[in-house]
């Protein structure tokens, strides 16, 4: 495979129950690349062979799956910490659409999806950027989402299943003294969870309040 430089995102890495390999449909852990297209594959980069495709996984996709395979090679994250369920997990449209079909729900009505924005050059130069979240209403359930995903919750879009998720973001921080971005990005998360009581949301983080710092 070729892809220009500018459209490689490399030197990526996963702690598990975020992808699985579309050969043998095992859970990934280590190190990715994303591409342009939205595409992940195994590897640093492209070099790195072998470069095999990874799927996104949803946190339905892991219920279903965990009910038919659990004798297989898939294991339900354990994401599930002092009674609260964090939606750490992420999906795709074809699974979103998979999942609807077999709950009754029309296939066009997207269900919010793990997908995080990740800084460029210039969110650098500013120094901050902003990340999307979305709460589930019944439950303490977060994901982290795209612009796109959270602008269809905020503008209530029959596009997207808005009215279970309450939707959110933080202006993060990211250059700085190391320890005054971790203390700001740790106030920015207890502010907002206490205005718009968003309980746990900094395990859902996993209190990682210099993710993306440089």
């Amino acid at each position: 495979m070729y892809y220009p430089k500018s459209q490689i995102k490399t030197n990526l890495y996963t702690n598990g129950g975020e992808f699985y390999l579309s050969t043998t449909k095992e859970e990934y852990k280590g190190y990715y690349f994303k591409v342009s297209d939205g595409s992940y594959f195994t590897g640093k980069t492209p070099n790195d062979l072998p470069n095999i495709e990874l799927l996104v996984v949803s946190d339905e996709y892991w219920d279903l799956t965990s009910q038919t395979q659990n004798g297989g090679n898939f294991q339900q994250p354990a994401d599930n910490i002092d009674g609260y369920v964090f939606g750490t997990q992420s999906q795709n449209p074809q699974s979103v659409d998979n999942y609807n079909i077999l709950k009754g729900t029309p296939p066009t009505t997207l269900i919010p999806y793990y997908s995080p924005a990740i800084p460029k050059e210039s969110d650098y130069s500013v120094k901050e950027f902003r990340r999307y979240f979305c709460k589930k209403t019944n439950e303490v359930r977060y994901t982290e989402i795209d612009k796109k995903q959270y602008n269809l919750l905020i503008e209530k879009s029959d596009d997207i299943l808005w009215s279970l998720y309450h939707p959110f973001y933080l202006d993060w921080q990211l250059v700085g003294n190391k320890q005054q971005i971790a203390q700001t990005n740790k106030n920015i998360v207890e502010l907002k969870s206490k205005r718009e009581k968003l309980p746990k949301l900094g395990d859902y983080l996993r209190h990682d309040y210099l993710k993306y710092y440089k």
